[in-house]
């Protein structure tokens, strides 16, 4: 009777226990679904955005980082009010750089005149030989002096490592012709310009590369893993102009961009960055390399490491520390200009997102500035 009811109760215990597991198992099932739903009906709203690759919506913002979000806003006020980082040379003629990433197989219907076009990857939308062939014949035809371009990761190629090499047999052994735009990768190149205030010649030193964090498949062109970086001792530190397709973290880049590539532009602090790759982050931003700077891109690589979980991001105390250092070194740096009516060092330089596609959509953006200029 005993050895029954053991039984009996065993029995018991465990139809209890699957019960259990099943209406948990259930109950997790229905909230993940619960969730994916809001998720769906948010972004459909409008309330949060798609994908990484879009840019974040306030509510996106929020609940990402909060801290985050003020100090950005913050940080890009005290850019604004901060003025220039650099005058070109006085008595010297300017050089007229003019910036262009991200055509995928497109062209603006208009470009600016200038004396340096730079094009900052992505030119072909497929990656083939006739496609990126019939790109740098367009950039060829453009009135500039010189002409630089370094590839981005649909540019497959150019990187003899893509698998459009391995799929594509020997169709794909051509040689482009380049026809006196200048292709780098991984090279430095000087660049001469003539001096028409004094005479003689100006020199820009331009190092180029089209290495970008990874995104995609092997199909795909330039690209590294986060655990091995390319920029480390790469970049010469006589460069004046630098040219990427990867952006560096934290600047127009929707937090896409790369640490390493950052620590680079600190070692080099070049007066004229020019990138693309993010298509949203298209624009132009201020670096004076500077304490302000320094504790905005601390907050930043901070917020995205990996351990950072959301609850810790949004009571980051530790955090609070470099917002009160941004905006205590971003108010003495505005107060010095006011009151010296001047950049303050005149050591600091340009970003620029050249990016001409309107977000993800296939399509170019169109209007005045769409094409971005800057005089060096």
């Amino acid at each position: 009777m005993v050895s029954k009811m053991t039984n009996l109760l065993s029995t018991l215990h465990l139809n209890l226990r699957t019960l259990l597991s099943n209406l948990f198992s259930h109950l997790t099932s229905l909230f993940f679904s619960l969730l994916s739903l809001t998720h769906t009906l948010l972004i459909v709203l409008g309330f949060t955005r798609p994908n990484q690759w879009e840019p974040p919506t306030f509510l996106d913002s929020l609940l990402y980082s909060p801290l985050l979000h003020l100090t950005t806003n913050l940080y890009q006020t005290l850019l604004f009010l901060r003025g220039h980082p650099f005058h070109p040379p006085p008595h010297h003629s300017r050089i007229r750089v003019v910036c262009l990433s991200d055509t995928h197989s497109l062209r603006p219907p208009s470009i600016p005149r200038g004396d340096l076009l730079i094009h900052a990857g992505d030119l072909s939308a497929t990656g083939t030989f006739d496609d990126l062939q019939d790109q740098i014949s367009w950039l060829s035809s453009l009135p500039f002096r010189h002409k630089v371009v370094v590839g981005g990761n649909h540019d497959c190629f150019l990187d003899r490592a893509s698998s459009i090499h391995r799929t594509r047999g020997q169709k794909e052994k051509r040689k482009l012709d380049w026809k006196g735009v200048v292709w780098l990768q991984d090279e430095l190149t000087t660049l001469e310009f003539e001096d028409r205030e004094v005479g003689g010649k100006r020199k820009l030193n331009i190092f180029g590369s089209g290495w970008v964090r990874r995104c995609g498949g092997d199909d795909f062109a330039f690209q590294y893993d986060d655990e091995r970086p390319p920029w480390e001792g790469r970049i010469p530190v006589e460069t004046d102009v630098l040219v990427t397709h990867c952006p560096p973290k934290g600047h127009r880049d929707l937090l896409l961009g790369c640490p390493s590539l950052l620590a680079e532009l600190w070692k080099v602090k070049p007066k004229l960055h020019v990138f693309g790759h993010v298509h949203h982050g298209a624009g132009v931003e201020s670096v004076f390399f500077d304490e302000c700077q320094a504790a905005y891109e601390g907050l930043v690589l901070r917020t995205a490491a990996v351990e950072m979980s959301m609850l810790k991001r949004w009571f980051d105390f530790q955090g609070l520390k470099y917002a009160l250092s941004v905006l205590r070194h971003g108010l003495r740096s505005v107060l010095w200009k006011w009151i010296m009516a001047g950049p303050g060092s005149n050591n600091g330089g340009v970003l620029v997102n050249a990016g001409v596609m309107k977000g993800n959509t296939g399509r170019l953006r169109k209007g005045r500035g769409t094409v971005k200029v800057v005089d060096l």
